[in-house]
């Protein structure tokens, strides 16, 4: 009987011993952002304590992309070598206009940057956010947020008919061009671009005197402060296009994707209510 239990207690201790131990897991990633579009998704999908620092743009009213009240609960930093190397991330996140003296940098410092292009379409943007979001560790919080996106897509959808000719007139008379997300949207929310269906690409010009010349059924005052918005819809030449919907659009719905998207629907559908 003795020698039973002593069999069976070894064979319990080496069933302890040969069961593999639980490896802990590996911690997450920290970041600093130097983009205010990558600011807005990151916000979102990481951690608090992951995000180190955002980009300054995010804190400025004219730049920002996201909540200023939540960017300005992160550190933000000016971009500069020294600033991201003193925070001593695991990772930069940059847009992709890096300068190369920038990029050199962060290469010989040993700093991995991961670089995001501007989204031009919706699939481009959902397809950022599950990417940041895998970066960060959080794939079911970028999931998340492609669900509130898409849900956004659905409700905004326009019904089947003819589209209203629209532009985005931002200051200094700069419009908005074919391939580029606001575009998407607008079609997306019945909407045709009226610019590119006058030959103008993203950023070119259209002069005042053009515009009363040939009038869309709307116009998307996207001025950079409200002082702009304000004389672009206001004045006194266009109070004679009795057809024109004069609407402002924040300039911060222009540029990024990922949470912005839902915003920017929202406003389009308004306006859409509006002209209809």
């Amino acid at each position: 009987m003795v020698r039973r239990w002593g069999s069976l207690v070894a064979l319990a201790l080496a069933g302890c011993t040969a069961a593999p131990a639980r490896e802990a897991a590996p911690p997450l990633p920290t970041i600093v952002s130097l983009n205010p579009c990558t600011d807005a998704i990151l916000a979102e999908v990481a951690d608090p304590a992951q995000l180190l620092a955002i980009s300054h743009y995010s804190q400025d009213p004219a730049g920002s992309s996201m909540d200023l009240a939540k960017a300005r609960q992160f550190r933000a930093t000016g971009g500069s070598v020294e600033e991201v190397l003193a925070l001593k991330p695991d990772l930069v996140v940059d847009g992709n206009f890096t300068p190369p003296a920038t990029r050199a940098a962060l290469e010989r410092l040993g700093l991995k940057l991961e670089q995001v292009p501007i989204a031009a379409t919706v699939p481009d943007s959902l397809a950022q956010i599950r990417r940041l979001a895998a970066l960060v560790g959080h794939p079911g919080r970028g999931e998340a947020l492609v669900r509130r996106i898409e849900t956004a897509l659905t409700a905004s959808k326009a019904p089947g008919g003819a589209s209203v000719p629209a532009i985005v007139w931002q200051g200094g008379g700069i419009v908005a061009g074919e391939g580029t997300l606001i575009t998407a949207l607008l079609v997306h929310s019945g909407f045709t671009n009226a610019a590119a269906a006058r030959g103008l690409t993203q950023a070119n010009h259209l002069p005042l005197e053009d515009m009363i010349a040939h009038p869309p059924r709307v116009i998307l005052a996207a001025g950079t402060s409200h002082g702009d918005e304000d004389r672009l819809l206001s004045h006194p030449a266009l109070a004679g296009l009795k057809n024109t919907t004069r609407a402002p659009l924040e300039p911060s719905l222009l540029w990024c994707g990922g949470p912005t998207i839902p915003k920017t629907l929202a406003r389009l559908a308004e306006v859409q209510r509006q002209v209809r």
